[in-house]
């Protein structure tokens, strides 16, 4: 990559934003009202506001690898804060992606340095549904399961915090589960029943009255 060229592309895209509308970067200084968070990937591949053919100020974004969640992750965990109680977002998307890295390697039986205790989450996912995992023969198909069930433990972790606790009992605000096929570029609804998971996890997980 010439680093050069982004500041080239950068005049152009500029330019392209201000002849459909002179003050598209005024109205932009003057804040953001998402109505949607999305927890996502830092996959260079999976690129947020594209996929969803959203605009600037639409989506407030957090990407780290292999979407997590995690309660000791201060970044993940002050970024739903400032969405569900400042922003006020009504919707919380966890996607992940087929054929991710971070997943991958997290199956791998190998010393990977720092990433060991991250990747560690994703191998909790993996005991967690052992018994379903291991009934896939084909090693694709196991890892691309293993994927939409990171996304359902992921979207269970951002059901229990307090925050999120709170705006759906205040707002009803909705948490989601997605997947972006990488091969055909099509964004996936898991339709997880997060009524039915909330019963399962109410009595442990559960903060308010």
């Amino acid at each position: 990559m010439n680093i050069e060229q982004v500041f080239i592309n950068n005049k152009k895209w500029v330019m392209s934003r201000l002849l459909v509308d002179e003050n598209y970067f005024q109205d932009l200084s003057k804040g953001q009202n998402p109505d949607l968070l999305y927890i996502g990937c830092s996959d260079s591949r999976v690129t947020a506001e594209d996929m969803m053919g959203v605009e600037p100020g639409e989506v407030f974004v957090h990407r780290n690898i292999a979407n997590m969640v995690s309660s000791l992750d201060f970044s993940a965990q002050s970024v739903i804060n400032y969405a569900v109680n400042h922003l006020k977002v009504n919707h919380v998307v966890v996607c992940g992606h087929y054929y991710c890295g971070g997943v991958q390697a997290a199956m791998q039986a190998k010393d990977l340095g720092i990433l060991n205790p991250w990747l560690r989450n994703i191998r909790d996912v993996y005991r967690l549904h052992r018994k379903e995992l291991d009934s896939i023969e084909n090693e694709e198909e196991r890892y691309k399961r293993l994927v939409e069930l990171n996304v359902q433990e992921q979207c269970v972790n951002v059901i229990k915090t307090a925050d999120v606790q709170y705006a759906y009992k205040e707002r009803g605000l909705k948490v989601h589960g997605w997947v972006f096929d990488v091969k055909t570029g099509k964004l996936i609804d898991l339709k997880l029943n997060f009524d039915e998971i909330l019963q399962n996890i109410s009595e442990i997980y559960r903060l308010l009255d």
